[in-house]
């Protein structure tokens, strides 16, 4: 697994059992602590040399209170993960995976909607794009919720940026099966590899 990174996208309690509770959310959390596991296993020692070898990097929806996506300010969503709530909150599972300088926070700005992991920043400033080329990573395992939107999103941006993006099925969560099946697929004609 040399130059590989894992991108966990929105695994936020909002998208899990909150005001945007997907589908499979909770399966995919679970599935992606087993992942984690079978790719640090037997590499004990310090935790952060687990992470040195097989980086974990954590993508977070960050609203303000008033976002211009929710529906109060006329936008398609109800209020979630507005800084700050456990709605915004990385499921406590995952929590010991995630270090300050791997999560990148997005949708920050009240005006702006952003779906894909590509844009957020972590508190340095940096965007994922720029730390996953100071990783030297080459190829891109991709789990989160949902995979019609931010899923999506983020795995597009990576392929654009030529990182070789494979999306781990198992672990991830939707809004509707039938749009779940159907980015699957056109993720796959894009050359993203479903595994």
């Amino acid at each position: 697994m040399r130059n590989s990174a894992l991108v966990v996208v929105d695994m936020l309690y909002d998208f899990i059992d909150g005001s945007l509770a997907c589908l499979n959310a909770e399966n995919a959390v679970k599935e992606t602590l087993r992942y984690i596991e079978t790719q640090t296993k037997g590499q004990g020692g310090e935790e952060h040399e687990i992470l040195d070898t097989f980086p974990i990097l954590f993508i977070r929806d960050h609203h303000p209170a008033d976002h211009s996506s929710f529906s109060a300010q006329g936008g398609i969503w109800p209020p979630h993960c507005v800084a700050g709530t456990r709605g915004g909150e990385i499921h406590e599972d995952l929590l010991p995976y995630a270090r300050e300088e791997l999560t990148f926070d997005k949708g920050c700005d009240k005006a702006v909607e952003q779906y894909s992991g590509f844009e957020g920043v972590n508190h340095a400033d940096q965007s994922l794009g720029e730390i996953l080329e100071l990783l030297d990573t080459t190829d891109v395992y991709v789990c989160g919720i949902a995979t019609e939107y931010c899923v999506r999103n983020t795995c597009e941006d990576l392929l654009k940026a030529g990182f070789k993006v494979h999306l781990l099925s198992d672990c991830i969560a939707y809004v509707d099966p039938e749009g779940h099946r159907k980015a699957l697929e056109e993720m796959a004609e894009e050359g993203i590899i479903i595994e």
